[in-house]
């Protein structure tokens, strides 16, 4: 039986819970936000064309231009009563090591499959709801180790240490595959075989540092026997309600949750969306060649900038509090979309857009994360990081899909993404409105200035 932890701040965890955010993040960066997009819209096109449909939903079609985001958005509605379930199934058992793992290493092998695949739109739509959803599902049982592993007093620096982490991973493999598909001629290979690599790299890194993570990480606590008569499914379903009775009464958590649910949703649609929307806006809609390497370089601007982000906003959290931040950062997004949908014509432009983007990616990820942390009970930490896990990393639905119907209604991504700025503007309200302070105080914790003189 492998040890228990019996003490919080351990640096050797605390370095093994990073680790994952940096192995996992050159698959979320490379695969879900650069290259999955227009690769899959381009085995879409070859079959049913640019504006051809793919899937007629009655009062909708999906378009190959939509495609990505409809697989994002399928990936998620899945997860949506599955991903609480999951985490209450890991907070009575205390299994979410193992069970982190398993979700850990479907992701990857699906992922590595998207490799073999060079006909069928069918077959990668599949491989990345899949991947999607199995990066999606370890991450409920890795954000919820934030709370094991840290005092509230640490977690804002230890969650955006965490982020950063991720973002220099993220860094280091968009440099590998852009020297890769930048050469690919005159390595003797053709730019598609170079972007099938780069799925490829990205599942193996992943797959090979969490290994680091697994390691370091003890198991947090006593595993439970599972009563006669019960079975973990039905454990996940009432321990499921027990949690939604919870929330009832912590009204604060649930509405700074609300407002999470908004505004990240809107982030991650912009993220995964992004390369899409330059790939059409400066390439494909002037009749100029696809140009791969220029989306990964975009990214790797965002990365490095995000890295800044998430350390520099966290240090401007100390001053003003994580809540103002976080409605500082949410500000900037709504003068992103506006930029993207009014202002922006030449790539010039789209490396101030992607050096933005990464500056308050960075800080909205990290700070939320952490704030979030402090809201919830102890003992019920990964049924609540369920509940945030709907619209965390690669898990946005509800822009995923308005990006598809306005993409399928207008053909424009400019209408589009200039849309999203409404889960901006309400998450903001919401947020505005809510009283952290007594939602950490209501979960029955303190809040870090109170943790820091105990």
């Amino acid at each position: 039986m492998e040890p228990i932890r019996s003490e919080k701040n351990n640096r050797k965890e605390i370095f093994g819970w990073m680790a994952y955010d940096w192995a996992n993040s050159a698959f979320f960066t490379t695969v879900v936000g650069v290259l999955i997009g227009p690769y899959l819209i381009s085995l879409a096109s070859k079959v049913v064309g640019e504006d051809g449909v793919v899937l007629n939903l009655f009062f909708f079609n999906v378009t190959p231009k939509g495609l990505p985001a409809f697989c994002i958005a399928i990936s998620v509605v899945s997860m949506v009563l599955m991903l609480p379930v999951l985490g209450a199934i890991a907070d009575y058992t205390n299994l979410k090591k193992r069970m982190m793992a398993a979700f850990c290493y479907t992701g990857v092998v699906a992922s590595a499959l998207l490799f073999f695949v060079t006909e069928s739109y069918i077959a990668c739509s599949i491989l990345l709801i899949v991947s999607n959803m199995s990066f999606a599902a370890a991450n409920v049982f890795y954000n919820a180790f934030l709370v094991d592993l840290t005092t509230e007093d640490k977690r804002d620096r230890v969650s955006s240490y965490g982020y950063a982490s991720g973002y220099l991973g993220g860094v280091v493999m968009l440099i590998a595959n852009i020297l890769l598909i930048n050469n690919a001629e005159s390595l003797g290979i053709s730019t598609g075989l170079a972007v099938r690599i780069s799925f490829l790299a990205a599942s193996l890194w992943w797959g090979s540092f969490a290994i680091v993570s697994f390691y370091l990480i003890r198991t947090p606590g006593e595993i439970k026997e599972i009563p006669p008569g019960k079975s973990l499914v039905s454990i996940g379903f009432s321990e499921l309600k027990q949690t939604f009775g919870e929330l009832r009464r912590l009204k604060h958590t649930t509405r700074f949750l609300v407002a999470y649910l908004f505004y990240n949703d809107g982030i991650q649609t912009v993220i995964l969306q992004s390369s899409v929307f330059l790939s059409y806006e400066l390439f494909t809609s002037k009749g100029l060649p696809e140009d791969n390497s220029f989306l990964l370089a975009i990214f790797l601007v965002a990365q490095v900038a995000a890295l800044i982000g998430a350390l520099g906003f966290e240090r401007i959290a100390r001053f003003i509090g994580a809540k103002r931040t976080l409605l500082l950062s949410l500000a900037i997004w709504c003068g992103i979309v506006i930029y993207a949908y009014g202002f922006l014509q030449n790539k010039t432009q789209a490396w101030v857009m992607g050096a933005c983007i990464g500056l308050v990616l960075g800080s909205a990820q990290a700070l939320s994360r952490s704030l979030y942390s402090q809201m919830i009970p102890k003992g019920r930490e990964s049924s609540f990081f369920g509940l945030y896990e709907i619209s965390e990393k690669g898990t946005s639905w509800m822009g995923q899909l308005l990006f598809t119907i306005i993409i399928g209604a207008t053909g424009s991504f400019r209408q589009a993404i200039l849309a999203l700025i409404v889960f901006f503007v309400v998450g903001s309200i919401v947020l505005l409105f809510t009283d952290t302070k007594r939602a950490i105080h209501e979960a029955g914790n303190l809040t870090p200035e109170e943790a820091k003189a105990v």
